[in-house]
């Protein structure tokens, strides 16, 4: 999708971290806490399935993340982790890892412990979870603020995978927005009650995690992503309404976008989830070069037909395949769906066939090998 104008509607759909534990050939283990292990599965998956690109969503690895374990015991379907500090680690064989702390509880900070200017990114898939303040792995030191803030193996794993497809394949890196950061800070209720109690601090807290996000951004880039996602997943109407995602979304992904664009000329999109059909425009306004997701009914607002109009070839479009549907139909099911999308919004270009959200861990993988075989079918430029 980097290589120049597409003879084909590209497909390009995000996979479940389990779906890559479940599918990819690749321990578990190996694919949560090791760059090579991810980059592995990555682009095993993506050449089963003739992606035409890679969004590497999980931080690379500190290479000496054994040295901080202190046992591994298998439980029926998950592994317990226990680390050096007390912390453990569940592994579903099929679901994303959840981190504890000694006494079985979850971190989140409170609103009125932090400080702002402590601030500069929160990475929830650290090996220890969100700390504040930040720290990486086990370790109690406190990260240095500013460029020295990532470690120097944050970006292993899409070096790794640009070194090895970047020449066939469209390499994409994830940072979280600034709004999703708060949530996985403060825990989703309290993130969104501060909206409307302490408005003046929360802003001040995304202005900071801001700075960090555009560093993060940028240090992708220079590591070979050839654009960067900027994953946005509570900014749908499911979570705030429109006038809140101009005060609390809108200003900060801006900020994200250009920092990014700044540095480098590549394309940054948006992912969210979920009922966004209200909000397409105000997606648009944060100079985002694509929409990601754009969930179909039930599980979201978009018509793929009416955002293709809406948007008018400003914004490529990603998605709209229902997720759900993928996992319990049929491959016929599969092949008529992607169809039915690449019809409805192929024409002009900008469109990547994809589902809506992530791939599900249980989705049959006959069923989505049928979305290569429609673009290959139906996908073709000119489109008649």
């Amino acid at each position: 999708m980097h290589l120049g104008t597409p003879d084909r509607v590209p497909v390009m759909c995000q996979l479940a971290l389990g779906h890559y534990f479940l599918n990819s050939g690749v321990d578990a283990l190996e694919v949560w806490y090791t760059s090579e292990g991810f980059a592995e599965a990555l682009i095993r998956m993506q050449q089963g399935y003739g992606f035409d690109g890679i969004l590497v969503n999980l931080p690379g690895r500190d290479p000496n993340w054994r040295s901080c374990m202190s046992s591994v015991e298998r439980r029926g379907d998950e592994r317990r982790i226990v680390w050096k500090n007390g912390f453990y680690t569940l592994l579903p064989d099929g679901d994303l890892p959840h981190v504890f702390r000694a006494d079985g509880g979850k971190f989140f900070a409170s609103l009125d412990e932090v400080d702002p200017e402590k601030l500069f990114y929160v990475e929830p898939h650290d090996l220890s979870g969100v700390t504040y303040p930040y720290t990486w792995g086990i370790s109690d030191e406190p990260a240095e603020h500013g460029k020295g803030f990532f470690p120097p193996w944050h970006c292993d794993t899409i070096k790794e995978v640009a070194r090895r497809v970047g020449a066939q394949v469209s390499v994409h890196g994830e940072v979280f927005s600034p709004f999703s950061q708060v949530m996985d800070l403060f825990d989703i209720t309290p993130a969104l009650l501060a909206i409307r109690r302490n408005p003046s601090k929360l802003k001040e807290c995304l202005a900071a995690l801001t700075v960090g996000t555009i560093e993060l951004g940028r240090l992708q880039v220079d590591a070979g992503a050839h654009a960067v996602l900027i994953s946005s997943a509570f900014a749908g109407a499911s979570f705030i309404g429109r006038h809140q995602y101009e005060e609390f979304v809108l200003p900060y992904e801006k900020a994200v976008v250009a920092g990014i664009k700044q540095h480098a000329d590549i394309p940054v999109y948006t992912h969210t989830c979920g009922a966004i059909g209200d909000r397409l425009d105000l997606m648009e306004a944060t100079g985002t070069n694509g929409i990601d997701t754009l969930d179909p009914p039930p599980l979201g607002t978009v018509e793929i037909a009416e955002a293709k109009r809406q948007t008018e070839s400003r914004l490529f479009l990603k998605g709209n395949l229902d997720s759900v549907a993928l996992m319990n139909g049929t491959p016929e099911d599969a092949y008529a769906a992607a169809r039915e999308r690449i019809e409805a919004a192929a024409r002009g270009g900008g469109y990547i066939l994809s589902t809506a959200c992530s791939i599900a861990p249980a989705t049959p993988l006959e069923n989505i090998e049928q979305l290569r075989k429609a673009a290959e079918m139906f996908g073709r430029y000119p489109l008649d």
